[in-house]
């Protein structure tokens, strides 16, 4: 099973990179056999058709980056020392450092939404490594590859990483009368400048969503490991309420769905023309 595909611009014409690390949904029937959900809800844990919400990416002359392995299986999204003692027979207890997996949601996890258990037992710490060996090191050094090339191109880059949120979450978590149906992370400011955080918020409310920021997700590794604003490298994190375009109960697509596709796609063009230097040029 190959760990990501890369949908790569006949031509590289913008320095915004898209990312979709939560969307695979290629189980292995190994996997299945080894958990003790049904195959409904090992699902709950994707960001299930965001690959699909964003597949213009390429036409606009940016690169996107598809994971195939599903989250349940290996999160793309977490360090990959978080490892679970409760879950991984071997693994080390590591204190703060623990503090994903030891709720159930490290880089191997141990739960999917609603806190569901995966499986029924352990798995042994080499299954863990084997599964990072072969799929998550060659995520990350894809994405690596490709924000290099970006950088070398244009002198900078832009990662947006591109994920999908309950719509309960969000709305017990702020319980308002609107919620957002977009939150932007960039972890508080430390993995992108506000000029270029501004713009994808314009491109997004332009386009008639209501969105927030950072709260209540600022970012994961993703934007940890790779928003280094004062090396002209950015990362934001999208949430889209799921409820937009799906039934979150069958995982199924709602009849809306292509327009959906369309309006997001009006938002990819609007984020593909922003100044990432602007900020510089105001202040020559």
């Amino acid at each position: 099973m190959a760990t990501f595909k890369l949908l790569s611009p006949s031509e590289l014409q913008s320095s915004i990179v898209f990312a979709s690390p939560h969307s695979g949904r290629l189980y292995s029937q190994k996997f299945l056999e080894s958990v003790m959900l049904d195959p409904l809800t090992i699902r709950t844990s994707e960001d299930a058709f965001v690959d699909e919400l964003f597949n213009s990416v390429p036409s606009f002359g940016a690169p996107l980056l598809v994971a195939n392995v599903p989250r349940s299986f290996i999160d793309l999204n977490r360090d990959p020392g978080d490892l679970d003692p409760i879950l991984i027979q071997g693994a080390k207890f590591l204190g703060g450092k623990n503090g994903r997996s030891l709720s159930g949601f490290g880089v191997v996890p141990r739960l999917v939404s609603k806190n569901k258990s995966i499986y029924s037992g352990k798995l042994n710490l080499d299954e863990a490594k084997e599964r990072l060996l072969n799929f998550w090191y060659p995520y990350h050094k894809c994405l690596q590859d490709i924000l290099d090339a970006t950088r070398k191109k244009f002198g900078h880059a832009v990662l947006i990483d591109c994920h999908s949120m309950p719509h309960q979450c969000v709305d017990l978590e702020l319980r308002e009368a609107a919620p957002p149906q977009i939150v932007l992370g960039d972890r508080f400011g430390a993995a992108a400048s506000r000029n270029v955080v501004d713009q994808v918020h314009m491109a997004f409310s332009e386009s008639g969503f209501r969105v927030s920021r950072n709260i209540p997700f600022a970012g994961a590794y993703t934007s940890q490991k790779y928003g280094k604003p004062q090396q002209n490298q950015h990362v934001i994190q999208v949430e889209i309420d799921r409820s937009l375009y799906m039934n979150e109960a069958t995982i199924e697509k709602l009849s809306n769905f292509s327009e959906f596709q369309i309006t997001l796609s009006d938002v990819i063009a609007k984020i593909i023309q922003i100044d990432v230097n602007e900020d510089k040029l105001a202040a020559e």
